[in-house]
């Protein structure tokens, strides 16, 4: 943010300033305060920032926003509430700017598209993008507050858990772009079914000016109903349709690497992406659709998209002694699982494919069939062995037999027993696939099996 001033902050916010002061940073954690920035008192389930003003000035603080009384030496900027204010600040920072903003949602691949979004807009653009996890209603107005003179695009990736989140993190991004990548069942145990999630997805809406198009998967069943709805204000993107506006074609699957043909607008496009997958390629059209939207050439795009790095925690495919290992333990859903078990698939390998599969989360009544499905698309995608963990792993096991009798099929409780058994097994010519929801922390178990 440029430099804003206690009073200028404190209309925003609709509170009251104690004094005046400078700052150009915001801070929310007492133990990164940074000289002269201002300081949020979050409360958290565990916390509350209050406690920490004192603390926050004696570092540095030029000033601090408070909905408590504190005893403390600084400016105070009194609120009715420090996270609303700290988003009322993030919206009030995010109209001082004319400038492209993407704002993306969905259930599978928000934030690989929101990296290639982030890539192509950069062949042309300063680009802000979404950091980490910063897609919440903390996170999301953290990285508003970071647009200033020097940004001349930004993407910014919207999460949600429930109804309304996506409508408060809309209006305070307010994309002149949007894009729903797609409808699986991620919350499902929230938002009660995909229509549910589809209708919190739509909130998007709610924060964008009624002639800013909003583009979509149009393989996406859910999407389709969208499309109908809002047929000129939708711009989709496809594999499988013949009518969506942009349709992916002639897709070769390379060793390290995806390319197709992109068709739309009565003009054709080759484009190549340095990851694999088909899931990748609707990553990718998206992107292109985008920047298209946001005044980056077709030339731009592609070479944006042609360098872009993948996220390490992410699909990341590497070789280990011969072994093939394919890490994706940031998080998982069953659209997830299902587009990891194609990549495992298609990849070359000379030996086993070895699926190791842990619980996925926040899924509600629909675990059982979720967990159930994803073993039998481990069948279906022929993969030789799958290692099962957690408190869900008996429903992959029983979805993985029922489908097939030549899964070498194991659950597991504990790590230790896992990673012994899987390294006893693997040899040189063998891929093997990490998966499951954060939580799950399989990164511990690669790090046992390959060190």
């Amino acid at each position: 943010m440029d430099k804003m001033t206690a009073f200028e902050a404190a209309k925003a916010m609709e509170g009251t300033a104690t004094g005046e002061a400078v700052f150009s940073e915001v801070c929310i954690d007492s133990r990164s305060i940074t000289e002269g920035c201002l300081f949020f008192a979050i409360k958290g389930d565990r916390f509350d920032g209050h406690a920490f003003v004192a603390k926050a000035f004696e570092q540095g603080a030029a000033a601090a926003v408070c909905s408590d009384d504190v005893e403390a030496d600084g400016i105070i900027i009194k609120v009715d509430d420090t996270r609303r204010a700290l988003m009322a600040l993030a919206a009030y920072n995010r109209s001082k700017y004319q400038i492209p903003v993407v704002g993306l949602t969905g259930s599978v691949g928000k934030t690989t598209t929101k990296d290639m979004v982030a890539y192509v807009l950069s062949s042309r653009y300063r680009t802000l993008a979404t950091e980490g996890n910063f897609n919440n209603e903390i996170g999301l107005p953290r990285m508003c507050l970071r647009l200033d003179d020097s940004i001349e695009a930004a993407v910014f990736e919207m999460g949600m858990s429930g109804f309304g989140e996506i409508s408060r993190l809309t209006r305070t991004a307010r994309p002149t772009i949007g894009l729903i990548t797609n409808i699986g069942v991620s919350h499902i145990e929230m938002l009660g079914s995909r229509e549910g999630i589809l209708k919190a997805k739509m909130e998007i809406l709610e924060g964008m000016d009624k002639d800013a198009k909003l583009v979509v998967n149009g393989d996406d069943d859910m999407l389709r109903t969208v499309i109908a709805k809002y047929p000129f204000r939708t711009i989709s993107y496809g594999i499988d349709r013949e009518d969506v506006d942009f349709k992916a074609t002639d897709i070769v699957q390379n060793d390290d690497s995806i390319s197709f043909t992109l068709s739309g607008r009565k003009k054709t496009w080759q484009i190549e992406i340095p990851v694999i997958g088909r899931h990748n390629v609707y990553n990718a059209c998206a992107a292109f659709i985008c920047g298209g939207l946001a005044g980056v050439t077709p030339a731009e795009a592609i070479e944006g998209l042609k360098n872009y790095v993948p996220d390490e925690r992410r699909q990341k495919i590497i070789d280990k002694d011969g072994v093939t290992l394919i890490s994706d333990c940031y998080n998982a859903s069953p659209d997830s699982i299902r587009a990891s078990l194609s990549v495992l698939r298609q990849i070359p390998c000379k030996g086993k494919r070895i699926a190791v599969l842990g619980d996925m989360f926040e899924l509600g009544d629909y675990a059982k069939k979720a967990h159930t499905d994803c073993g039998a698309a481990v069948a279906e995608n022929g993969i030789d062995m799958l290692f099962a963990l957690g408190n869900n792993a008996a429903y992959y096991i029983e979805g993985a037999s029922d489908a097939s009798d030549k899964v070498d099929a194991r659950k597991y409780d504990d790590k230790d027993s896992l990673a012994a058994d899987l390294k006893s097994v693997l040899a040189p010519g063998d891929a093997v696939l990490f998966k499951a929801s954060r939580g799950m922390k399989m990164e511990e178990v690669v790090e046992k099996v390959f060190g």
